[in-house]
């Protein structure tokens, strides 16, 4: 998704058009929230800052489905599925790479999903200021990072139903953009949009992965059935590129880059930066290989070995939150001020109506609307009495 525009204000909209953004100065009412503000927006869907009406401790990120696509069915029916597997990850325990997720369902006719709010940058908006200010992700970062982007895929990839047969998940969609680093130094997997599973049958990739074919594995670029260790290729994409600053696979045509995806010829991140180690080369190249068997036969074996040469770096986690405050001082300053503001906004409920008190046993009476005044009598012609006149003398006759 991309950066917002500025926030819109006001009521939610009615009708199909898209929701107000409401901000911390004019929070918009949405079911049992209020929208604080514009995250980002995409072809699909738009994110808001939002807390519960009688809460001020947490904000949560509500992604609601554009209006437009949810008069096709197809697009609710992805949306759904989307909320479905968001809810299989958290049973019956999340991996903390998991983004929470809260519930889902309509306000007003408008699909939603409620989930943990994650401040931060992604790692694509990381690697392109790293480019920026010529830097490179520390080795010992980018080695923790993919590690805890294993161990989210791992607890994915291994759920069970509820008879303990395998769901045979696979994320199929790994990528810099789907990868966020919290402003706490937290590594969150955000989407699990276009999974396939056992229960799962996949969506098109057609429009949705457009533009992705950079971390897919040679076998989804081929269009064979794929299994976990597919992720576990893509995921060795995002290391090589944390190694390097570069990416790892681009063309000028997409016929001729997913030619070098299905080739999967990859040369050593050392060959790009001395400080890479030979037995980081191995892992790299290990989860990169082209043929299925010669690649980690699961995401857990890949995140032990890197955990494993994180010990000889006297690594602290906290290193990274630390990078990324200082790669993005003022978003994050900036940041820090909107959650405060959104927190601490204080909404006024509408006023209910006045009220009445019986004075013979105290209780409380709601104050009736007030009727409206009569219309003006018409004034009566000459010689003629006014209709009110006639319905009158009727009613004292009577």
């Amino acid at each position: 998704m991309s950066a917002p525009p500025p926030a819109a204000t006001g009521g939610a909209g009615g009708g199909g058009g898209d929701l107000r953004a409401g901000s911390p100065d004019d929070p918009v009412e949405f079911g049992p929230y209020w929208l604080l503000g514009l995250i980002a927006r995409g072809g699909m869907a738009e994110v808001f800052r939002a807390r519960f009406k009688e809460d001020r401790s947490r904000l949560y990120a509500i992604k609601c489905m554009r209006p437009q696509l949810a008069k096709e069915r197809r697009f609710v029916e992805m949306f759904e599925r989307e909320a479905e597997v968001a809810k299989l990850l958290q049973e019956p325990s999340r991996h903390s790479t998991i983004v929470e997720f809260i519930e889902s369902g309509q306000v007003d006719g408008k699909w939603f999903i409620t989930m943990e709010y994650v401040g931060g940058k992604d790692l694509t908006q990381i690697l392109r200021k790293c480019q920026e200010q010529n830097q490179r992700i520390p080795v010992p970062h980018a080695c923790y990072i993919t590690a805890m982007i294993a161990e989210g895929l791992h607890h994915a990839h291994t759920r069970a139903d509820g008879d303990g047969a395998p769901l045979s998940i696979v994320n199929r969609d790994v990528s810099p953009s789907n990868v966020r680093i919290s402003y706490d130094g937290d590594v969150k997997l955000l989407d699990f949009g276009i999974v396939q599973g056992r229960v799962l049958k996949p969506p098109s990739e057609i429009g949705i992965l457009k533009g992705k074919f950079s971390y897919m594995s040679p076998e989804q670029i081929r269009g064979m059935p794929l299994d976990a260790r597919s992720d576990i290729f893509s995921t060795g994409i995002i290391l090589h590129e944390m190694l390097t600053t570069e990416k790892l696979f681009r063309s000028d045509t997409e016929f001729a880059l997913m030619e070098k995806v299905r080739k999967a010829e990859v040369p050593p991140p050392s060959k790009f930066n001395r400080r890479v180690p030979e037995a980081l080369d191995k892992i790299a190249l290990k989860a990169l290989a082209r043929d299925l068997g010669d690649r980690y036969q699961s995401a857990e074996e890949l995140a032990v070995d890197l955990k494993q040469l994180l010990k000889g770096y006297g690594f602290n986690p906290e290193e990274i939150r630390e990078q990324v405050r200082s790669l993005f001082r003022s978003d994050f300053n900036k940041e820090t001020a909107e959650v405060a503001a959104c927190l601490k906004a204080a909404v006024v409920p509408p006023t209910p109506p006045p009220a009445l008190v019986d004075e013979a046993n105290t209780a409380q009476v709601t104050m009736p609307p007030e009727k409206p005044e009569p219309p003006p009598e018409p004034a009566p012609g000459p010689g003629r009495a006014s209709l009110w006149d006639k319905l009158r003398s009727k009613l004292r006759k009577g």
